[in-house]
């Protein structure tokens, strides 16, 4: 059956080191254990984003463990402007060495440079995730810096158990959207700060062994509708998904799963206007771009080549119950990325 959900506790992968059973589910219960893993060290893939939007600007944090490769990045978006900067640090054979936790609901994920350049730290307790950074020299002489909490309701998740056809290849994942923001980010001088009445953070958490080149497809929003918190998560390319996709509409707090959708990305240019499809007609939108936050990576053997694209849906949502949801000018952000890594 497609779309198979998962609702009984138990390890993620079995004794041969392949996902026990693949499908979605609405939080996190299927226990990831790296010592399970069957796969070469250097091919597991581990990583924490978050990404913190209001209408004028965002903020987005890394902490990721690529197996021979970790990665520490930082962005600032502005939207007004519309005007955007990431940075990044790149650090040799973390292979384990940054202890990402083995689940999202409690402990701590931080890099702190020798030189200490950069200190990022994401600490979860109490429903709340409390986000730091400090990141000198980020744009030339410019400093970043960032403190933000994110409280996490009590509301569903996406997860997703996917497996690739290659042997001991997986990809374990879960997205939260919707959790409200306070704090505030600075830059160069000046302080952005979030409303948590208005503002909302998501968090992209991944562990799996990914094979060596691929594409995939993202997008996600997090608002209000009406006066109801709404949201949304989709996406293809990450492996075998005859078993379930990743695509659900979030509504009030429960999730609402749907089939596949498309991503019509235009061929002149990532910031001319984009269509969204669905197979089952419940996701049918048009998305207008207001920046690419584009970054290519080529060092011959690893390249990373993203459009992380921002930009207001417009279209149709419906839920299991055949309500129809209507966006407006909603704000999201939408992602074409090739990696070979």
């Amino acid at each position: 059956m497609r779309n198979h959900e998962v609702t009984e506790r138990h390890l993620l992968l079995d004794k041969n080191g392949q996902l026990a059973e693949p499908g979605w589910s609405r939080q996190l219960i299927q226990e990831y254990r790296r010592e399970d893993i069957k796969a070469p060290k250097f091919r597991i893939k581990e990583w924490d984003y978050y990404l913190i939007m209001n209408e004028d600007f965002a903020v987005a944090l890394t902490i990721s463990d690529l197996g021979y490769m970790g990665m520490i990045s930082a962005s600032f978006i502005d939207f007004t402007k519309p005007w955007e900067h990431t940075e990044s640090v790149l650090t040799a054979v973390p292979m384990g060495r940054f202890n990402l936790p083995s689940d999202s609901k409690d402990g701590v994920t931080m890099y702190k440079a020798k030189d200490k350049r950069v200190i990022m730290k994401f600490e979860v307790k109490n429903g709340k995730r409390y986000l730091k950074c400090k990141f000198k020299d980020f744009d030339g002489d410019k400093d970043f810096m960032c403190n933000i909490v994110l409280k996490q309701p009590e509301q569903d998740t996406m997860v997703i158990a996917t497996p690739w056809d290659e042997k001991h290849h997986f990809y374990y994942n879960q997205k939260i959207n919707n959790m409200p923001a306070a704090g505030w980010a600075e830059y160069d001088g000046k302080r952005y700060n979030f409303d948590p009445t208005t503002d909302f953070g998501i968090l992209d958490w991944g562990r799996g062994v990914w094979t060596y080149d691929n594409y995939w497809y993202w997008g996600s929003g997090s608002g209000y509708v009406d006066g109801v918190p709404v949201g949304f998560n989709i996406g293809y390319g990450f492996g075998n998904t005859s078993a379930a996709t990743e695509n659900v509409i979030f509504y009030d707090g429960k999730a609402h799963k749907i089939d596949d959708v498309t991503f019509h990305i235009p061929e002149d240019s990532y910031t001319d206007p984009w269509a969204f499809t669905s197979s089952d007609g419940r996701f049918e939108m048009n998305f207008i771009p207001i920046i690419d936050r584009a970054s290519l990576t080529d060092v011959k053997v690893i390249v990373s080549d993203q459009h992380q694209v921002f930009g207001r849906m417009t279209g149709t949502m419906i839920l299991d119950d055949g309500t129809k949801v209507e966006l407006k000018d909603f704000l999201c952000f939408a992602e074409e990325v090739h990696n070979k890594y």
